[in-house]
């Protein structure tokens, strides 16, 4: 069993797992890694979105500065007061957001910096001395202050966001290269898994599948009593296994037949034989002593006196007695087995067989030479088992026996246009035809509908060899 069908099925099953799990493992870590750079590519948003916030934030506080410097009045520094308590939270959120890269945190800081310089060292200052002396702040050199602070921040924040478009245009094209890779690793595993199940499928076809079928199919000309039926050898582990024990088991029941075969013959062959030595020792001993018996009796009856008469007469009662015991045990002998089977062949016996039967025979008889012996006595005894059964049950006019000889054997038929309705039953003497037909090989087979008839057809095998 060294490397059976079991351990394959389960090598190949786990194989066949394995290269699955691994395909979809692929595509499972590709799938995390697509949603990384999703996630990163939602954050690249989120950055810019939060950048232009901000940048928006310090515009705002610059143009509400600005006027409250020109205008003087106080509504002007609430967008500057709103950029001032927004604007930390949101650069600190900035800052977290960008924590991953190195380059654009130092750019977030440099603009938080810058922002806070602009907040604290020029912002406020110039708020306060507004509000002390508006005609001092406006002057070019303070609003030039400003605007290059400004320039300076939105310079920097260009830079940051230039940045970042340029690393979200990055992600999106690695979350586009990663999508193709999901696509292609989704596609191959799918293929490669229904290539993978075609081929272990084909291979289960091929290794268990069609071995059990032809086994199956084997079994059933085996169960029909095709015993010369085998299978290929082929097959590994259990399978073959199952091959080698089917033969064996088919090789078996063919010896088995084989000799229940001959020893039905031999036993057929036997009581033949035993039926000749009786024919014989009954014609040749007690039927010629009772033979000769009579021709005595026949001689002291001639040689009394003519009177007195009774004595004569006795002899004469006593002598027809014995010549009808001597006819009746001539006829015994000749159904025990008859001789002119042995001394003529079939065409003379099965001619007396007619004219003896009750029922008028048209015999045809087309066998140019003498057969085995056995194939004979068989032909005889089913010609005759058959005429007594047309004569006692067929309620028959006329009967038609036929036997001729070909090269696949002795074909034999009985038919009569008697009532039908026979069936080979216990008591019926079919089953000892049967018995002795199949015992040398043949077939005999029955066909009797009712009301039309009755027809016995039996094959059997012609072979000049000796069947004992």
């Amino acid at each position: 069993m060294k490397g059976g069908l079991t351990r394959r099925t389960v090598v190949a099953s786990g194989l066949l797992a394995l290269l699955v799990g691994a395909a979809f493992a692929s595509l499972l870590f590709t799938v995390a890694e697509l949603r990384e750079v999703e996630r990163r590519a939602r954050q690249s948003q989120e950055v810019l979105v939060l950048a232009n916030r901000l940048e928006r934030l310090i515009v705002d506080a610059e143009t509400g500065l600005r006027g409250f410097v020109i205008t003087g009045q106080s509504d002007f520094l609430e967008p500057w007061q709103a950029a001032q308590a927004a604007f930390p939270p949101q650069a600190a959120t900035l800052e977290q957001l960008v924590a991953d890269n190195p380059d654009q945190q130092a750019r977030a800081e440099r603009i938080m910096r810058a922002a806070a310089s602009y907040h604290e060292d020029y912002a406020v200052p110039l708020v306060e001395s507004a509000r002390r002396d508006p005609a001092s702040v406006r002057t070019v050199a303070a609003t030039e202050a400003g605007k290059r602070r400004l320039d300076a921040i939105r310079v920097e924040f260009d830079r940051f966001v230039a940045t970042e478009d340029d690393l979200a245009a990055a992600r999106q094209a690695q979350s586009d290269a990663v999508t193709n890779r999901a696509v292609i690793a989704a596609a191959g595993g799918s293929a490669g898994s229904v290539l993978l199940i075609v081929l272990f499928a084909a291979y289960l076809n091929r290794a268990i599948v069609r071995p059990v079928r032809l086994a199956a199919s084997m079994a059933c000309r085996l169960a029909d009593g095709d015993l010369g039926v085998r299978l290929p050898e082929s097959g590994r582990g259990e399978i073959g296994v199952l091959e080698r024990s089917f033969n064996t088991m088919a090789a078996s029941l063919q010896e088995s037949r084989e000799q229940l075969t001959r020893s039905r013959a031999r036993i057929v062959a036997a009581a033949d034989q035993a039926r000749r030595h009786i024919e014989r020792d009954l014609h040749d001993g007690t039927q010629q002593r009772l033979v000769s018996l009579v021709l005595n009796l026949r001689a002291a009856e001639a040689a009394l006196p003519a009177e007195p008469a009774e004595p004569r007469r006795q002899l004469a009662e006593i002598a027809d007695e014995l010549a009808s015991a001597t006819d009746d045990l001539r006829v015994l002998s000749r159904g025990i087995h008859p001789a002119i089977l042995t001394d003529g062949g079939l065409q003379p016996a099965l001619t007396a067989l007619a004219r003896r039967s009750a029922v008028p025979v048209e015999l045809t008889v087309d066998v140019p030479a003498r057969l085995p012996e056995p194939v004979e006595v068989a032909a005889y005894y089913v010609v005759s088992e058959a005429l007594t059964n047309v004569a006692k049950h067929a309620r028959a006019s006329l009967a038609h026996v036929e036997l001729r000889v070909s090269a696949e054997g002795l074909h034999l038929s009985v038919r009569d246009d008697g009532v039908g309705g026979a069936s080979p039953g216990p008591g019926s003497g079919l089953i000892g035809l049967i018995d002795r037909v199949e015992a040398m090989g043949g077939t005999l087979s029955l066909t009797s509908s009712t009301g039309q008839g009755t027809a016995l057809v039996a094959d059997l095998p012609v072979d000049d060899r000796d069947s004992c």
